[in-house]
C-alpha cells in the first residue's frame, strides 16, 4: 500500500463526517468504512469527473484507495468479520470496461451469478456474524450489485458495573427516564480509561474508552449540550484513532477544574491516596438504514462508472450496533445496486463523568497484541460510529460472553 494505515484511517475519517452530517442528528450507527469500501472498491473503473469525484470522496488518490482496501479484505483483522462481493445478472450484458474491471478486483472478492433475495440474506447473515438477517436491498430488476460486510463481536476485558440512572446528574434528561446505567468497574486492570481531553472545535470533551479482547477500542465522546453533532463525531473520531495507536491526546488535569457540579462532571475532594476518576454512561442499542445516494457520498459517482448512465440505482446502508455491560457488537451491509430501467492519605480529587445527554462513540481497531506497537492495515482504523441520543437500561447480563 503506498499510503499509510494512519492516511487511510484520515480518509475513513474525513467520509465518517461526510456520512454522518448525511444522516443527521438522530439515534444512529453506521459504518463509515464499509460505504468508503465499496467505493473503494468501484473506482478504478471510472475515467473524468467521476474519476475526480472519487478522488475527493475517497480522500486519496483511487489507485491508492483500491490498494488499502484490498489490504484490508485480504488481511482482516482478528475480531473484524469482513466481506466483499460483486454479482451480475445475465439478462443484461457487461462492457468490456467493466469485465477489464472486475477482473482486476482482489481475489478476495466473491464474483458470480446475482444470488436470490434468499441468497443474498444468507450472505448478510454470514458475514455479519448472523446480526444482520436481510440484505438492504432488493434485486427486482437488478443486474449489477456491489456490496460489502463488517462486523464484530467482543466482550470487554472488564465487564461494567452498575449504577443508579441518577448518577447521570439531575441535568440529564436521560437520569428520570432509565433505571440503571453502566459504571466503569473500581478496578479496571488497564480495560477502562477515562479523561477530560481538550479538543480546538469541541472544547473539553470527557472520554470512555473500553477496550475488547482481541484488539479493539470504543471510544465514547460527550461535549457541551450545544455542541453540533457533527463537531462531537469528528473529535470522537480524532480521540479514538489517537488513543488506538498510543498518540498524544492534551487532557484536562483534574486540579485545573472547579469543585462542583458541571454539565459533564463532577469534582470533590477526598482523603485518598490518589486522583482518581470514573464515568458513567447508558446502555445503547441502535439498528438504522441508510440511503448512500445522498449528494457528497460519492456512490452517484461508482454508479456511473460500472455501468450505463441511464440505468436506475440505488445504494443503502443497514448497520446495527449494542453496547451493553459485557460488550460490544456491530454489523453493517453497504450496496451499490443497479438495475435495468499507596501513602499516608492526603487530599487528592476524584471524578465522575457523566454521559448524561446526546454523545459520539466510535469503534477502532488496533494491533492484534492490544499494544500500540505493531502495524498492519487494520491498526488504528475507526470501524463503526454512532451518535447516542436514545439510550437503555443496563441489563445485569452476569460476568462473562459477548452480549446478544
Amino acid at each position: 500500500m503506498t499510503v499509510s494505515t494512519s492516511q487511510i484511517a484520515e480518509c475513513v475519517s474525513a467520509y465518517a463526517a461526510r456520512l454522518h452530517a448525511a444522516i443527521g442528528t438522530k439515534h444512529h450507527v453506521a459504518s463509515p468504512l464499509g460505504a468508503w469500501l465499496v467505493l473503494a472498491l468501484a473506482a478504478p473503473a471510472s475515467t473524468g469527473a467521476d474519476r475526480e469525484t472519487l478522488t475527493e470522496v475517497l480522500g486519496c488518490d483511487v489507485a491508492d484507495a483500491a490498494d488499502a482496501a484490498a489490504d484490508l479484505l485480504t488481511q482482516p483483522h482478528p475480531v473484524v468479520a469482513s466481506a466483499a462481493a460483486v454479482w451480475t445478472s445475465a439478462a443484461v450484458p457487461l462492457s468490456q470496461a467493466f469485465l477489464r474491471w472486475r477482473a482486476a478486483l482482489p481475489d478476495v472478492v466473491t464474483t458470480g451469478d446475482l444470488p436470490g433475495q434468499s441468497g443474498l440474506d444468507a450472505w448478510a447473515r454470514e458475514h455479519t456474524l448472523g446480526l444482520i438477517d436481510r440484505f438492504p436491498i432488493s434485486v427486482d430488476n437488478v443486474y449489477l450489485l456491489l456490496a460489502t460486510a463488517l462486523a464484530t463481536k467482543v466482550s470487554w476485558k472488564v465487564p461494567f458495573g452498575l449504577a443508579p440512572a441518577a448518577s447521570l446528574g439531575a441535568a440529564s434528561p436521560w437520569a428520570a427516564k432509565l433505571t440503571r446505567v453502566l459504571r466503569t468497574p473500581a478496578h479496571p486492570r488497564g480495560a477502562h480509561t477515562q479523561y477530560i481531553a481538550v479538543t480546538p472545535d469541541a472544547g473539553d470533551v470527557i472520554v470512555h474508552v473500553a477496550t475488547a479482547a482481541g484488539g479493539l477500542i470504543v471510544a465514547s465522546v460527550a461535549a457541551a449540550a450545544d455542541v453540533p453533532s457533527g463537531t462531537v463525531l469528528a473529535a470522537a473520531h480524532r480521540i479514538a484513532v489517537r488513543h488506538a495507536t498510543g498518540a498524544q491526546i492534551e487532557r484536562r488535569q483534574l486540579a485545573d477544574l472547579a469543585l462542583g457540579d458541571g454539565p459533564l462532571w463532577s469534582v470533590r475532594e477526598t482523603m485518598a491516596a490518589a486522583d482518581s476518576m470514573a464515568a458513567v454512561l447508558p446502555a445503547w442499542s441502535a439498528l438504522s438504514k441508510h440511503d448512500l445516494a445522498a449528494p457528497g457520498l460519492g456512490f452517484g459517482a461508482a454508479k456511473h462508472a460500472l455501468a450505463r448512465s441511464d440505468d436506475p440505482w440505488a445504494s443503502q446502508q443497514m448497520a446495527m450496533a449494542r453496547y451493553s455491560r459485557t460488550g460490544f457488537e456491530a454489523a453493517a451491509i453497504s450496496a451499490l445496486a443497479v438495475a435495468s430501467a499507596m501513602r499516608p492519605p492526603a487530599r487528592h480529587r476524584d471524578a465522575l463523568l457523566r454521559f448524561g445527554h446526546p454523545y459520539a462513540v466510535v469503534a477502532v481497531t488496533t494491533a492484534n497484541t492490544g499494544t500500540a506497537s505493531g502495524s498492519g492495515p487494520w491498526d488504528g482504523l475507526p470501524v463503526f460510529s454512532a451518535w447516542v441520543s436514545e439510550p437503555e437500561d443496563a441489563a445485569d447480563e452476569g460476568t462473562a460472553g459477548a452480549p446478544r
